[in-house]
Formats: structure tokens, C-alpha cells, sequence
């Protein structure tokens, strides 16, 4: 498949999707395309454009493809504990009432995560939780915040019976916490940032990003966070370069604005 059948490519997906492949890696993701096309036996990348364009199922199945919606609630859960033993508790010691972005919240376990942990550490504070994420679909999961058997792990028992109800073999998030967090579409790489967060969280998402592009959001991310806010990263996605972006080391795969 030649250079100039992927440059268009990429094109004519970014006017169809606003996903610029450019931000991702080219090798991983040039594999990761060509196994799903070898799936649908197209034999290039125009071919395959144009299958994408005429089915509408097949394009939303790619889509959910390349934005690899995997998660879980308390996803690393050592992590989460440092979340809710240290960084939390510094955080509210600054500001009673905590304003929380989870970018790339895929079907929302994450952010729910973070609620029932502020409903046990501040009852009665509500918290601004913002969630966003570029699949449409799957933030609509995320609002029903219904869960299968198979995503419904790594939750205590305590938090089971206090934030989750059985519903047929599947379990349901209660009213309350589902209240606490607010969900919009949202394009990392494309749309402008809120700025003024105590926290946000970007986990297990940039993987498949350029490094340049992966640069560029780290800053943006530092750009929105308050002096002394705090950035928490993926297990595999240590910032190596933080002090170059502006951060400052706090834990590991937790970064801090500089106060």
C-alpha cells in the first residue's frame, strides 16, 4: 500500500471524523488499521475509506476501534488508594470543594470511581466531576452507568452494597453518585480546555499518540490546572520529560503544577 494511498487517507478520515492520525504513531497505528481492513478484505487504504464512508455501522465500528474504549473502576487500584490517602486529602486541604476533569472517561467507570471516593472522604460536598470523551456512544453508556458482570470489578464490598444495585445480572450506579458527575464530548487533540482544575485525570489514553502530540496535551493539561493542581497518568505512561512541560515530580504518575 503505498505512501501517498495513507496520506490521503488520513485526510479524508480527518474530514470525515476530526481524528487526525497524524497525532498518533504511524507504525503502531498504520498495524493496528491494517488488521482491521484485513478483516473486512479491503485491499487499500482508499478502498477502505470508501467501505468506511458507505457503511455507517462499519465506520462506527472503526471509530471505536482506534479510540480504544478499555476500562474498569478503580482501574490500578494501588494507584487509586494513593488517590484517596495522599492526594486527595493535599487537595482538599486546599479547597473545600474540588473541581475534577477524567478526560477520556470511555464508558465512565473512572470518574465514578473518583465520586464514590469523594462521597466517603467529603459527605454531604458536592464536587465538580467533569467526564468527557469523543465517543458519543460511549458516553451514552456512561450516563445509564448499567455495568456487566465483567466490567464490575475492583470495587469494596463497603462500596458495592452502598453504590450499586442488581439488576437482572447486571449492576446499576445509585442516583447519588451518578448525580455528581457531568459528561460531555470531547476531543483532546481538537477542542479547547476549560481551565482552573484541582485535578485531572488522563489514564491509558495518549498510547497510540506521537510524542509531539502527546508534549503539546501534557502542556495543555498544565495550562488548565490550578497552581499546586495535579495531573495522574497511566501506569505505562510515566512523563519523562515533566520538569521540561513545567510540572513538578509528586508521586509516580502523579504531576504537579508548581504553586
Amino acid at each position: 500500500m503505498s505512501t501517498q494511498d495513507w496520506e490521503t487517507f488520513k485526510q479524508k478520515f480527518n474530514s470525515k471524523s476530526n481524528i487526525n492520525l497524524n497525532d498518533y504513531k504511524p507504525t503502531q497505528m498504520q498495524r493496528r488499521i491494517g488488521n482491521f481492513m484485513n478483516r473486512q478484505g479491503a485491499g487499500g487504504y482508499l478502498e477502505f475509506f470508501n467501505m468506511l464512508n458507505t457503511n455507517p455501522k462499519l465506520y462506527k465500528e472503526f471509530v471505536d476501534y482506534l479510540t480504544i474504549n478499555v476500562t474498569e473502576f478503580f482501574r490500578t487500584p494501588e494507584k487509586f488508594a494513593e488517590l484517596e490517602t495522599k492526594v486527595l486529602p493535599d487537595l482538599l486541604a486546599k479547597n473545600a470543594r474540588l473541581n475534577i476533569w477524567s478526560a477520556g472517561c470511555s464508558i465512565g467507570a473512572e470518574p465514578y470511581s473518583l465520586a464514590m471516593i469523594l462521597k466517603d472522604m467529603t459527605p454531604g460536598t458536592k464536587h465538580r466531576i467533569l467526564a468527557t470523551d469523543l465517543d458519543v456512544e460511549m458516553l451514552e453508556k456512561a450516563r445509564k452507568a448499567v455495568y456487566t458482570t465483567t466490567e464490575y470489578k475492583n470495587i469494596s464490598n463497603a462500596r458495592q452494597s452502598k453504590y450499586f444495585k442488581l439488576e437482572g445480572t447486571n449492576y446499576s450506579v445509585s442516583n447519588d453518585i451518578k448525580g455528581l458527575v457531568e459528561f460531555k464530548k470531547h476531543n483532546l487533540l481538537l477542542d479547547a480546555f476549560e481551565t482552573g482544575f484541582d485535578l485531572i485525570l488522563c489514564r491509558n489514553v495518549v498510547i497510540y499518540f506521537t510524542e509531539e502530540a502527546k508534549d503539546a496535551l501534557y502542556r495543555r493539561f498544565l495550562a488548565a490546572l490550578k497552581p499546586g493542581g495535579v495531573l495522574f497518568v497511566g501506569g505505562t505512561e510515566a512523563i519523562l520529560n515533566f520538569r521540561d512541560i513545567g510540572f513538578e515530580h509528586y508521586l509516580p504518575f502523579f504531576y504537579r503544577k508548581p504553586r
